[in-house]
């Protein structure tokens, strides 16, 4: 009965039904997308759908943690099973549990002889047979050449499908005559499937673009996702965000003085994944996980000062600088579930300063955007064209902006740190 409700209702479903034959035993599939759009959350997906359809997966985490992965899955099934409406919810989860087996390898620690002697000992130990193997994390660096091949061949030998995550370089947006990017271009000839996710306003967009031997190079969507959940998108639905670890959160932010560098703090202190983005030339007060900007990669934020000028009610300073500053916010909120502003909201329903252009733009895109109004000692949303107050929300989304003034005072700080409190508990590192 959960085979069938999940094969009727999973956005997989679709994606099967899109391709000609399924991906096929022994073929690989590659989840193609810039960091943070969800590449995780769509292989655990495929995964959490073979084990609902009762059949058995290997998933290999490279780099990252059991905890970790386990959150991902219980918070995927969560969502899932109160979608299906499961009665007996901790009898499944325990059932599919028993399906699955997870193997953590170290970034320099992963190949195919490895792969195998865990397969074998997990056959030998606790009888599996995995229909699926699942690889997240791989860098498909220079050993890839020699080691995808190996890999298919395993696949093959185990009469399983294959699946991978890799992370496209930001900004790619051109599709090859091979329809395989990089960094996977080196091994197109084994890359049977490539799916490419896209960030779309509050929704991933999911593009089936090399399906076998057909390359898709002006692909329509075949599905629009919610990036946390990878549940179907639809106009009216709220779909509330997975519980998971600190650690699966990333802050997205721009490492400056002031509210920046206190969600940065608390991000550190709490223990989530932190991104900064810069650019040469500006000096950032938050290192830990900067990522500087190349040109090319700034001009994807590009805007036009009449258009800031029409959004944002005021002028700007013209200069280069400026600008950049402008462009790496759009980087900041471009992958972003929702951005906590910390600051002051003027009369024309703005937020004051540079990085009000964060909250502009969230709105913009229809993210979800909370602004703590430092004068008025207030959290407010925008909800139908309006700032409403409200008590100090939560950090939901696995990804989220966390920006704000310069001049943080006490209230603002304070503001943050009941943020992180109310999101991820007291206790922090």
């Amino acid at each position: 009965m959960v085979h069938q409700e999940s094969s009727t209702k999973s956005p997989l479903k679709i994606l099967h039904d899109s391709l000609e034959g399924g991906l096929g035993k022994g073929n690989l599939g590659v989840v193609m997308a810039p960091a943070g759009v969800g590449k995780t959350a769509c292989l655990i997906q495929i995964g959490l759908d073979d084990l609902l359809s009762d059949k058995e997966i290997f998933h290999v985490a490279i780099g990252q943690s059991v905890e970790q992965v386990n959150a991902w899955y219980d918070a995927l099934f969560d969502d899932a099973a109160d979608r299906l409406q499961i009665a007996d919810k901790d009898g499944l989860r325990s059932q599919i549990s028993r399906r699955r087996v997870i193997k953590i390898f170290a970034e320099n620690g992963f190949d195919a002889p490895r792969l195998r002697e865990a397969l074998e000992l997990f056959s030998k130990h606790m009888d599996l047979t995995p229909q699926t193997i699942l690889i997240d994390g791989f860098g498909w660096g220079d050993s890839s050449a020699e080691l995808i091949p190996a890999l298919k061949t395993l696949a093959a030998e185990l009469n399983a499908e294959l699946w991978m995550t890799a992370t496209m370089p930001r900004g790619y947006q051109s599709i090859p005559e091979s329809g395989v990017t990089p960094p996977c271009d080196r091994c197109a000839s084994q890359v049977d499937v490539t799916l490419r996710l896209e960030p779309k306003g509050s929704h991933v967009a999911v593009y089936l673009v090399k399906d076998h031997a057909k390359v898709n190079h002006d692909a329509e969507p075949i599905l629009q996702l919610h990036p946390e959940t990878m549940r179907l998108k639809s106009g009216s639905e709220h779909t509330p965000a997975p519980k998971l670890l600190a650690s699966n959160f990333t802050l997205l932010s721009g490492g400056a003085n002031g509210a920046e560098a206190e969600f940065g703090a608390c991000a550190e202190r709490w223990g989530l994944t932190e991104a900064n983005y810069s650019f040469q030339g500006r000096g950032a007060v938050r290192s830990r996980g900067l990522i500087e900007l190349s040109e090319e990669e700034l001009k994807l934020g590009d805007v036009s000062s009449a258009y800031l000028k029409a959004h944002m009610h005021r002028s700007y300073p013209d200069t280069p600088l400026f600008r950049r500053v402008l462009q790496s916010i759009w980087h900041q909120v471009n992958t972003a579930g929702e951005v906590f502003h910390i600051g002051q909201l003027q009369a024309d329903n703005t937020a004051r300063g540079g990085t009000g252009w964060a909250v502009e733009l969230a709105k913009h895109w229809g993210k979800p955007v909370f602004v703590f109004d430092q004068d008025r000692h207030t959290w407010f949303t925008w909800k139908d064209h309006e700032w409403v107050e409200i008590p100090t929300p939560s950090i939901t989304r696995d990804r989220f902006t966390g920006t704000g003034t310069r001049f943080l005072n006490d209230a603002g700080k304070q503001a943050i740190q009941q943020l992180f409190e109310n999101s991820f508990g007291q206790t922090a590192r």
